[in-house]
This record gives C-alpha cells, structure tokens and sequence, in this order.
C-alpha cells in the first residue's frame, strides 16, 4: 500500500476521532448515532496510524507531500 494520507490529514483524522470518541464516552451523543460516529472515529485513527486510505484510491486523491 503507497502512502496517500499527509500529516496535516493526520492530524484532522485523529482529532476527529477524539471529538467522536469523547462524544460518545460522555454520553452526549447516543444510539445508533453514537455507534456510528465511534466506528467512524475507529477507522479515522486506523487509517492515520496506517496512513493510507482505501476510499482515496478510486477518487484520487493523495495528500501526502513528497517525501513524507
């Protein structure tokens, strides 16, 4: 798998994960939402920690600098 995901990608993914996560944990957002919203945040920080994106691929989008 080649890189497409920068770190300024990075870094949005895992801060929205977090959002998602502390949402969720707290009980502001519940149900179905919530469940959605923790699997979204679980595969944000997936993709980061493996900085690739499969959903990428078929747009073409790479926002990995060269280098990175």
């Amino acid at each position: 798998m080649k890189k497409n995901i920068g770190t300024t990608d990075k870094i949005i993914r895992i801060i929205l994960a977090a959002v998602f996560a502390v949402l969720y944990f707290t009980n502001t957002v519940t149900g179905t939402l919530g469940i959605v919203l923790l699997a979204l945040g679980a595969t944000f920080l997936l993709t980061s920690v493996i900085s690739f994106c499969p959903l990428y691929l078929p747009l073409k989008i790479n926002t990995c600098k060269k280098g990175e």
